[in-house]
Protein backbone atom coordinates (compact mmCIF):
# COMPACT_ATOMS: atom_id res chain seq x y z
CA UNK A 1 0.00 0.00 0.00
CA UNK A 2 1.54 3.38 -0.99
CA UNK A 3 -0.73 5.93 0.67
CA UNK A 4 0.35 8.39 3.69
CA UNK A 5 0.25 6.84 7.06
CA UNK A 6 -1.64 9.57 8.52
CA UNK A 7 -4.57 9.44 6.46
CA UNK A 8 -5.15 5.76 9.31
CA UNK A 9 -5.77 8.06 11.83
CA UNK A 10 -7.59 10.81 10.39
CA UNK A 11 -10.90 12.62 10.90
CA UNK A 12 -11.79 14.83 8.64
CA UNK A 13 -13.87 18.42 8.75
CA UNK A 14 -15.22 19.63 5.69
CA UNK A 15 -15.43 23.63 4.99
CA UNK A 16 -17.73 25.31 2.83
CA UNK A 17 -15.40 28.50 3.46
CA UNK A 18 -17.79 31.67 2.94
CA UNK A 19 -20.59 29.63 4.93
CA UNK A 20 -18.46 28.02 8.07
CA UNK A 21 -17.58 32.09 9.69
CA UNK A 22 -17.37 35.33 8.98
CA UNK A 23 -13.66 36.34 10.73
CA UNK A 24 -13.09 39.48 8.60
CA UNK A 25 -16.08 42.03 7.90
CA UNK A 26 -13.54 44.37 5.57
CA UNK A 27 -13.35 41.96 2.95
CA UNK A 28 -16.77 40.95 2.69
CA UNK A 29 -18.65 42.36 -0.23
CA UNK A 30 -20.83 45.30 -0.28
CA UNK A 31 -23.94 43.07 -0.86
CA UNK A 32 -23.17 40.62 1.52
CA UNK A 33 -26.26 38.89 2.69
CA UNK A 34 -26.66 38.61 6.50
CA UNK A 35 -25.13 35.41 8.42
CA UNK A 36 -27.91 32.64 7.94
CA UNK A 37 -30.24 34.41 5.11
CA UNK A 38 -31.41 31.56 2.82
CA UNK A 39 -28.73 30.39 0.40
CA UNK A 40 -28.89 31.43 -3.11
CA UNK A 41 -26.53 30.26 -6.18
CA UNK A 42 -24.80 33.68 -6.34
CA UNK A 43 -24.92 35.06 -2.89
CA UNK A 44 -21.88 35.32 -0.31
CA UNK A 45 -22.31 35.65 3.36
CA UNK A 46 -19.02 36.55 4.30
CA UNK A 47 -17.40 33.51 5.69
CA UNK A 48 -13.36 33.28 5.26
CA UNK A 49 -10.31 31.84 6.51
CA UNK A 50 -10.19 33.95 9.11
CA UNK A 51 -12.83 32.57 10.44
CA UNK A 52 -11.80 29.21 10.40
CA UNK A 53 -8.60 30.48 12.37
CA UNK A 54 -10.52 32.37 14.61
CA UNK A 55 -13.05 29.13 15.60
CA UNK A 56 -9.78 26.35 15.64
CA UNK A 57 -10.69 25.80 18.66
CA UNK A 58 -14.03 24.59 17.97
CA UNK A 59 -12.56 22.02 15.31
CA UNK A 60 -9.46 20.49 18.41
CA UNK A 61 -12.28 20.26 20.74
CA UNK A 62 -14.67 18.28 18.47
CA UNK A 63 -11.63 16.11 18.02
CA UNK A 64 -11.02 16.38 14.38
CA UNK A 65 -7.50 16.07 13.17
CA UNK A 66 -7.97 17.30 9.07
CA UNK A 67 -9.64 19.36 7.10
CA UNK A 68 -11.03 19.30 3.69
CA UNK A 69 -11.55 23.06 2.21
CA UNK A 70 -13.91 23.31 -0.63
CA UNK A 71 -12.44 25.90 -3.24
CA UNK A 72 -10.82 29.10 -1.74
CA UNK A 73 -9.27 30.40 -5.35
CA UNK A 74 -10.41 33.85 -7.04
CA UNK A 75 -13.20 32.94 -8.43
CA UNK A 76 -16.67 34.86 -9.29
CA UNK A 77 -18.64 32.63 -7.22
CA UNK A 78 -19.10 31.95 -3.77
CA UNK A 79 -18.79 27.52 -4.37
CA UNK A 80 -15.60 28.87 -6.46
CA UNK A 81 -15.39 25.58 -8.68
CA UNK A 82 -14.96 28.03 -11.34
CA UNK A 83 -11.44 29.92 -10.67
CA UNK A 84 -10.50 33.04 -12.24
CA UNK A 85 -6.96 32.56 -10.81
CA UNK A 86 -5.23 29.45 -9.09
CA UNK A 87 -2.18 31.12 -7.77
CA UNK A 88 -4.55 33.74 -5.62
CA UNK A 89 -6.56 33.50 -2.11
CA UNK A 90 -9.81 34.98 -3.26
CA UNK A 91 -9.53 38.06 -1.87
CA UNK A 92 -13.11 37.79 -0.25
CA UNK A 93 -11.70 34.62 1.77
CA UNK A 94 -8.55 36.85 2.49
CA UNK A 95 -4.84 36.84 1.51
CA UNK A 96 -2.01 34.59 1.42
CA UNK A 97 -0.84 35.46 4.89
CA UNK A 98 -3.92 34.20 5.92
CA UNK A 99 -3.87 30.95 4.52
CA UNK A 100 -0.41 30.25 5.79
CA UNK A 101 -1.09 31.30 8.91
CA UNK A 102 -4.30 28.82 8.99
CA UNK A 103 -1.29 26.32 7.81
CA UNK A 104 1.19 27.24 10.58
CA UNK A 105 -2.04 26.76 12.67
CA UNK A 106 -2.99 23.62 11.62
CA UNK A 107 0.19 22.07 11.76
CA UNK A 108 0.94 23.30 15.05
CA UNK A 109 -1.80 21.08 16.26
CA UNK A 110 -1.47 17.90 14.06
CA UNK A 111 -3.72 18.48 11.94
CA UNK A 112 -3.34 17.92 7.92
CA UNK A 113 -5.11 20.29 5.23
CA UNK A 114 -6.10 19.42 1.76
CA UNK A 115 -7.33 21.80 -0.70
CA UNK A 116 -10.26 21.22 -3.18
CA UNK A 117 -8.14 20.92 -7.09
CA UNK A 118 -10.65 21.93 -9.51
CA UNK A 119 -8.70 21.24 -12.60
CA UNK A 120 -11.10 20.10 -15.27
CA UNK A 121 -12.70 23.42 -15.92
CA UNK A 122 -11.94 26.55 -15.41
CA UNK A 123 -14.12 30.02 -15.00
CA UNK A 124 -14.96 32.33 -18.00
CA UNK A 125 -12.50 35.07 -16.13
CA UNK A 126 -9.29 32.84 -16.39
CA UNK A 127 -6.56 34.44 -18.42
CA UNK A 128 -6.52 32.26 -21.59
CA UNK A 129 -10.69 31.94 -22.01
CA UNK A 130 -10.65 35.86 -21.22
CA UNK A 131 -8.26 35.81 -24.66
CA UNK A 132 -9.74 33.59 -26.12
CA UNK A 133 -13.03 36.00 -25.87
CA UNK A 134 -11.44 38.92 -27.28
CA UNK A 135 -9.31 37.73 -29.85
CA UNK A 136 -10.91 34.30 -31.20
CA UNK A 137 -9.20 32.33 -33.82
CA UNK A 138 -5.69 34.68 -33.10
CA UNK A 139 -5.61 33.67 -29.12
CA UNK A 140 -2.75 32.32 -28.62
CA UNK A 141 -4.83 30.00 -26.10
CA UNK A 142 -6.95 28.66 -28.80
CA UNK A 143 -6.14 25.31 -28.16
CA UNK A 144 -5.76 25.56 -24.35
CA UNK A 145 -9.60 24.45 -24.65
CA UNK A 146 -12.34 22.57 -26.88
CA UNK A 147 -13.70 25.07 -29.19
CA UNK A 148 -16.16 23.93 -31.95
CA UNK A 149 -16.79 27.36 -33.74
CA UNK A 150 -16.47 31.02 -33.09
CA UNK A 151 -17.88 33.29 -31.96
CA UNK A 152 -17.90 31.03 -28.64
CA UNK A 153 -21.33 33.00 -27.18
CA UNK A 154 -19.68 32.17 -23.74
CA UNK A 155 -23.05 34.38 -22.09
CA UNK A 156 -26.93 34.50 -22.31
CA UNK A 157 -29.01 31.92 -21.57
CA UNK A 158 -28.51 28.04 -22.33
CA UNK A 159 -26.13 25.74 -22.49
CA UNK A 160 -22.68 25.71 -24.30
CA UNK A 161 -22.74 25.36 -27.81
CA UNK A 162 -19.60 26.50 -29.25
CA UNK A 163 -17.29 25.23 -26.41
CA UNK A 164 -17.16 22.30 -24.17
CA UNK A 165 -17.86 22.93 -20.64
CA UNK A 166 -18.37 21.12 -17.89
CA UNK A 167 -22.35 19.52 -17.84
CA UNK A 168 -22.70 22.42 -20.48
CA UNK A 169 -22.60 25.36 -17.72
CA UNK A 170 -21.18 28.13 -19.93
CA UNK A 171 -19.24 29.99 -16.58
CA UNK A 172 -16.97 26.53 -16.59
CA UNK A 173 -15.35 25.60 -19.55
CA UNK A 174 -13.28 22.58 -19.79
CA UNK A 175 -9.57 22.85 -20.39
CA UNK A 176 -7.76 20.72 -23.15
CA UNK A 177 -5.24 18.44 -20.56
CA UNK A 178 -4.04 17.28 -23.89
CA UNK A 179 -2.21 20.76 -24.41
CA UNK A 180 1.12 20.08 -22.70
CA UNK A 181 1.55 24.38 -21.84
CA UNK A 182 -2.03 23.61 -20.05
CA UNK A 183 -0.74 20.53 -18.57
CA UNK A 184 2.63 22.77 -17.02
CA UNK A 185 0.19 25.16 -15.63
CA UNK A 186 -1.77 22.78 -13.46
CA UNK A 187 0.64 20.56 -12.47
CA UNK A 188 2.25 24.07 -11.59
CA UNK A 189 -0.26 24.86 -9.36
CA UNK A 190 -0.66 21.36 -7.90
CA UNK A 191 3.09 21.92 -6.76
CA UNK A 192 2.82 25.79 -5.89
CA UNK A 193 -0.18 24.87 -3.10
CA UNK A 194 2.13 21.78 -1.69
CA UNK A 195 4.80 24.02 -1.34
CA UNK A 196 2.83 26.41 0.60
CA UNK A 197 1.81 24.19 3.23
CA UNK A 198 -1.45 21.93 1.76
CA UNK A 199 -1.03 18.28 2.90
CA UNK A 200 -2.86 16.93 -0.07
CA UNK A 201 -5.33 17.61 -2.36
CA UNK A 202 -8.96 16.46 -3.23
CA UNK A 203 -9.82 16.21 -7.09
CA UNK A 204 -12.94 17.55 -8.57
CA UNK A 205 -14.70 15.40 -11.72
CA UNK A 206 -11.17 13.45 -12.04
CA UNK A 207 -12.86 11.07 -14.34
CA UNK A 208 -13.59 13.99 -16.92
CA UNK A 209 -10.32 14.43 -17.65
CA UNK A 210 -10.12 11.38 -20.02
CA UNK A 211 -6.11 10.98 -20.01
CA UNK A 212 -4.62 8.80 -17.36
CA UNK A 213 -1.19 9.97 -18.13
CA UNK A 214 -2.20 13.76 -16.80
CA UNK A 215 -3.08 11.84 -13.09
CA UNK A 216 0.19 9.83 -13.63
CA UNK A 217 1.90 13.38 -14.07
CA UNK A 218 -0.49 14.97 -11.28
CA UNK A 219 0.91 12.27 -8.82
CA UNK A 220 4.44 12.08 -9.31
CA UNK A 221 4.84 15.70 -9.01
CA UNK A 222 2.88 16.05 -5.58
CA UNK A 223 4.51 13.31 -4.29
CA UNK A 224 8.13 14.33 -5.39
CA UNK A 225 7.41 17.99 -2.96
CA UNK A 226 5.65 15.53 -0.33
CA UNK A 227 5.76 11.63 0.04
CA UNK A 228 2.77 12.16 2.52
CA UNK A 229 0.31 14.73 0.75
CA UNK A 230 -2.81 12.94 0.34
CA UNK A 231 -4.81 12.44 -3.07
CA UNK A 232 -8.37 12.15 -3.21
CA UNK A 233 -10.56 11.63 -5.89
CA UNK A 234 -14.15 12.76 -6.59
CA UNK A 235 -15.29 9.41 -7.87
CA UNK A 236 -18.93 8.43 -7.35
CA UNK A 237 -18.99 4.78 -8.16
CA UNK A 238 -17.38 1.96 -7.02
CA UNK A 239 -14.09 2.06 -9.21
CA UNK A 240 -11.06 0.43 -8.38
CA UNK A 241 -9.38 1.85 -11.69
CA UNK A 242 -8.91 5.28 -9.79
CA UNK A 243 -6.95 4.04 -6.92
CA UNK A 244 -3.73 3.02 -6.16
CA UNK A 245 0.35 4.08 -8.43
CA UNK A 246 -0.88 6.90 -11.32
CA UNK A 247 -4.01 7.38 -9.75
CA UNK A 248 -5.33 8.48 -6.08
CA UNK A 249 -4.62 7.52 -2.57
CA UNK A 250 -8.39 7.01 -1.90
CA UNK A 251 -11.76 7.86 -2.98
CA UNK A 252 -14.55 9.67 -1.74
CA UNK A 253 -16.66 7.02 -0.54
CA UNK A 254 -19.85 7.88 -1.74
CA UNK A 255 -21.46 4.37 -2.19
CA UNK A 256 -20.71 4.04 1.27
CA UNK A 257 -23.35 6.71 2.05
CA UNK A 258 -25.92 5.79 -0.60
CA UNK A 259 -25.81 2.31 1.54
CA UNK A 260 -26.10 4.31 5.04
CA UNK A 261 -28.85 5.96 3.66
CA UNK A 262 -30.79 3.10 2.42
CA UNK A 263 -30.59 1.43 5.57
CA UNK A 264 -31.39 4.20 7.85
CA UNK A 265 -33.13 6.69 5.79
CA UNK A 266 -34.81 4.79 2.95
CA UNK A 267 -34.90 1.94 4.91
CA UNK A 268 -35.22 -0.06 2.02
CA UNK A 269 -32.70 -2.92 3.11
CA UNK A 270 -31.90 -5.09 6.25
CA UNK A 271 -28.87 -5.08 8.44
CA UNK A 272 -27.31 -7.67 7.29
CA UNK A 273 -28.09 -6.47 3.59
CA UNK A 274 -26.07 -3.47 4.91
CA UNK A 275 -23.31 -4.78 6.25
CA UNK A 276 -23.14 -7.47 3.04
CA UNK A 277 -22.86 -4.57 0.81
CA UNK A 278 -20.11 -2.64 2.50
CA UNK A 279 -17.74 -5.46 3.53
CA UNK A 280 -18.24 -6.13 -0.69
CA UNK A 281 -16.81 -2.39 -1.61
CA UNK A 282 -14.09 -3.56 1.02
CA UNK A 283 -12.96 -6.61 -1.22
CA UNK A 284 -13.79 -4.49 -4.73
CA UNK A 285 -10.66 -2.37 -4.06
CA UNK A 286 -6.94 -3.74 -3.76
CA UNK A 287 -6.05 -5.01 -0.11
CA UNK A 288 -5.47 -2.37 1.90
CA UNK A 289 -6.62 0.40 0.10
CA UNK A 290 -10.31 1.12 1.36
CA UNK A 291 -8.50 1.87 4.26
CA UNK A 292 -7.33 5.45 2.63
CA UNK A 293 -10.78 6.20 1.33
CA UNK A 294 -12.51 9.58 2.29
CA UNK A 295 -16.01 8.36 3.86
CA UNK A 296 -18.72 10.85 4.53
CA UNK A 297 -22.41 10.93 4.36
CA UNK A 298 -22.51 14.44 3.82
CA UNK A 299 -21.60 17.00 1.43
CA UNK A 300 -21.48 19.78 -0.48
CA UNK A 301 -22.85 17.87 -3.02
CA UNK A 302 -25.51 16.10 -1.43
CA UNK A 303 -28.83 16.97 0.68
CA UNK A 304 -28.27 17.03 4.26
CA UNK A 305 -28.47 13.58 6.28
CA UNK A 306 -30.69 14.53 8.64
CA UNK A 307 -33.29 16.43 6.58
CA UNK A 308 -33.05 12.96 4.42
CA UNK A 309 -33.93 11.24 8.01
CA UNK A 310 -37.06 13.86 8.53
CA UNK A 311 -35.13 15.49 10.94
CA UNK A 312 -34.86 12.88 13.04
CA UNK A 313 -31.50 13.37 15.27
CA UNK A 314 -31.41 9.67 16.72
CA UNK A 315 -31.07 8.37 13.12
CA UNK A 316 -28.36 11.03 12.34
CA UNK A 317 -26.36 9.61 15.77
CA UNK A 318 -27.01 5.95 14.61
CA UNK A 319 -25.28 7.15 11.20
CA UNK A 320 -22.37 8.64 12.97
CA UNK A 321 -22.06 5.43 14.87
CA UNK A 322 -21.84 3.47 12.01
CA UNK A 323 -19.77 5.73 9.88
CA UNK A 324 -16.79 5.89 13.04
CA UNK A 325 -16.98 2.56 13.20
CA UNK A 326 -15.96 1.54 9.15
CA UNK A 327 -12.78 1.68 7.41
CA UNK A 328 -11.09 4.34 5.63
CA UNK A 329 -11.41 8.67 6.80
CA UNK A 330 -14.44 9.38 8.61
CA UNK A 331 -15.25 12.83 7.55
CA UNK A 332 -17.90 15.39 9.04
CA UNK A 333 -19.50 18.03 6.73
CA UNK A 334 -19.59 21.30 8.56
CA UNK A 335 -22.60 21.31 10.56
CA UNK A 336 -23.56 17.53 10.52
CA UNK A 337 -22.15 17.23 13.66
CA UNK A 338 -25.02 19.51 15.29
CA UNK A 339 -28.11 18.07 12.99
CA UNK A 340 -27.89 20.97 10.39
CA UNK A 341 -30.87 20.58 7.38
CA UNK A 342 -30.40 21.29 4.06
CA UNK A 343 -32.20 20.32 0.70
CA UNK A 344 -30.52 20.25 -2.80
CA UNK A 345 -27.73 22.56 -3.32
CA UNK A 346 -27.84 25.75 -2.52
CA UNK A 347 -29.79 24.79 0.04
CA UNK A 348 -27.00 22.33 1.87
CA UNK A 349 -24.95 25.43 1.98
CA UNK A 350 -26.27 27.50 5.14
CA UNK A 351 -24.17 29.49 7.12
CA UNK A 352 -22.89 27.71 10.44
CA UNK A 353 -25.37 28.60 13.17
CA UNK A 354 -23.02 29.43 16.15
CA UNK A 355 -25.36 29.97 18.35
CA UNK A 356 -27.00 26.95 18.95
CA UNK A 357 -29.80 24.84 20.94
CA UNK A 358 -29.65 22.23 23.23
CA UNK A 359 -30.55 19.18 21.29
CA UNK A 360 -27.72 20.12 18.95
CA UNK A 361 -24.78 20.84 21.43
CA UNK A 362 -26.13 17.22 22.50
CA UNK A 363 -25.83 16.22 19.14
CA UNK A 364 -22.42 17.28 19.22
CA UNK A 365 -20.68 16.29 22.31
CA UNK A 366 -22.05 12.30 21.02
CA UNK A 367 -20.28 13.01 17.86
CA UNK A 368 -17.66 14.01 20.13
CA UNK A 369 -17.08 10.88 21.94
CA UNK A 370 -17.30 8.58 18.72
CA UNK A 371 -14.08 10.94 17.67
CA UNK A 372 -12.56 9.98 20.82
CA UNK A 373 -13.39 6.78 20.62
CA UNK A 374 -12.31 5.42 17.66
CA UNK A 375 -8.57 8.09 18.29
CA UNK A 376 -8.45 5.59 21.76
CA UNK A 377 -8.95 2.08 19.97
CA UNK A 378 -6.86 1.11 17.37
CA UNK A 379 -8.88 -1.46 15.74
CA UNK A 380 -11.08 1.06 14.91
CA UNK A 381 -8.74 2.83 12.69
CA UNK A 382 -6.61 -0.15 11.60
CA UNK A 383 -8.85 -3.63 12.21
CA UNK A 384 -10.06 -6.19 9.64
CA UNK A 385 -14.02 -5.89 9.06
CA UNK A 386 -16.07 -9.34 10.28
CA UNK A 387 -19.47 -9.23 9.00
CA UNK A 388 -21.46 -10.68 11.68
CA UNK A 389 -25.01 -12.48 11.13
CA UNK A 390 -27.84 -11.03 12.50
CA UNK A 391 -32.25 -11.81 12.85
CA UNK A 392 -33.48 -9.62 9.92
CA UNK A 393 -36.83 -9.67 11.53
CA UNK A 394 -34.90 -6.65 13.80
CA UNK A 395 -34.13 -3.42 11.87
CA UNK A 396 -30.96 -4.23 13.38
CA UNK A 397 -27.60 -4.13 11.82
CA UNK A 398 -23.50 -5.30 13.28
CA UNK A 399 -20.27 -5.85 12.15
CA UNK A 400 -16.47 -5.77 14.26
CA UNK A 401 -13.09 -5.11 13.51
CA UNK A 402 -10.02 -6.18 14.92
CA UNK A 403 -6.86 -5.74 14.90
CA UNK A 404 -3.53 -8.02 16.43
CA UNK A 405 -5.37 -8.55 19.97
CA UNK A 406 -8.47 -6.21 20.37
CA UNK A 407 -11.72 -6.49 18.59
CA UNK A 408 -14.67 -3.64 18.53
CA UNK A 409 -18.56 -4.44 17.55
CA UNK A 410 -20.91 -2.18 16.65
CA UNK A 411 -24.01 -2.54 16.82
CA UNK A 412 -27.46 -0.38 15.55
CA UNK A 413 -31.01 -0.45 15.40
CA UNK A 414 -32.74 1.12 13.18
CA UNK A 415 -36.45 0.83 14.71
CA UNK A 416 -38.55 2.86 16.67
CA UNK A 417 -38.89 -0.51 19.49
CA UNK A 418 -36.48 -1.97 22.07
CA UNK A 419 -35.01 -5.02 20.79
CA UNK A 420 -33.28 -7.84 22.43
CA UNK A 421 -30.64 -9.40 20.22
CA UNK A 422 -28.54 -12.42 20.06
CA UNK A 423 -25.38 -13.04 18.76
CA UNK A 424 -22.90 -15.18 17.86
CA UNK A 425 -19.27 -13.12 18.24
CA UNK A 426 -16.61 -16.29 18.17
CA UNK A 427 -15.64 -14.59 14.64
CA UNK A 428 -14.24 -11.99 16.73
CA UNK A 429 -11.78 -14.06 18.77
CA UNK A 430 -14.68 -13.85 21.78
CA UNK A 431 -14.81 -17.42 21.94
CA UNK A 432 -15.50 -19.27 25.33
CA UNK A 433 -16.42 -17.02 28.32
CA UNK A 434 -15.18 -13.40 29.11
CA UNK A 435 -16.42 -9.94 29.90
CA UNK A 436 -16.74 -7.00 27.57
CA UNK A 437 -17.12 -3.22 27.67
CA UNK A 438 -19.49 -1.24 26.16
CA UNK A 439 -17.60 1.89 25.74
CA UNK A 440 -20.02 3.64 23.62
CA UNK A 441 -22.95 3.01 26.97
CA UNK A 442 -20.49 2.95 29.40
CA UNK A 443 -21.41 -0.41 31.26
CA UNK A 444 -19.82 -4.36 31.04
CA UNK A 445 -21.31 -7.33 29.33
CA UNK A 446 -20.49 -10.89 29.24
CA UNK A 447 -19.79 -13.35 26.52
CA UNK A 448 -20.82 -16.70 27.52
CA UNK A 449 -19.58 -19.42 24.78
CA UNK A 450 -19.01 -17.24 22.52
CA UNK A 451 -22.44 -15.59 22.32
CA UNK A 452 -23.60 -12.53 23.62
CA UNK A 453 -26.94 -11.29 24.94
CA UNK A 454 -28.03 -7.31 24.86
CA UNK A 455 -30.79 -4.59 24.56
CA UNK A 456 -30.66 -1.96 22.52
CA UNK A 457 -32.88 1.21 22.60
CA UNK A 458 -34.64 2.77 20.06
CA UNK A 459 -32.33 4.06 16.57
CA UNK A 460 -29.60 3.19 20.09
CA UNK A 461 -26.27 1.54 19.55
CA UNK A 462 -23.84 -0.24 20.77
CA UNK A 463 -19.82 -0.42 20.83
CA UNK A 464 -18.20 -3.52 22.50
CA UNK A 465 -14.38 -3.55 23.17
CA UNK A 466 -12.49 -6.69 24.31
CA UNK A 467 -9.29 -8.38 23.94
CA UNK A 468 -8.65 -11.50 22.17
Amino acid sequence: MNFPDWVYDAVFYQIFPDRFANGDFSNDPPNVQPWGATPTLRGFQGGDLKGVIQNFDYLLDLGINAIYLNPIFQSISNHRYNATDYYKIDPKLGTIADFQALMDLAHRNSVHVILDGVFNHTGRGFFAFNDLLENEEESPFVDWYHVNKFPLKAYGAGKAENYLAWWGFKEMPKLNTDNLSVRRYLLGVARYWIEQGADGWRLDVPNEIDDDSFWTEFRSTVKQVNSNAYLVGEIWETDPHWVADGHFDGLMNYPFRQNILDFIANQSISGSEFTRRIESLIRLYPPGYAYAHYVAFGSHDTERFCTLCGGNLLKVRLAFLLLFCYLGAPAIYYGDEIGMEGNKDPDNRRAFPWGQKPETIEMRAFVKRLISLRRRFVSLRRGDFRNITIDDNQRVCAFGRVYQDEATLVLANDSDSVVQVSLDVSSLGWEGDRGVSDVLNESDRQIINGHIELKLDPYGGSLLYGHI
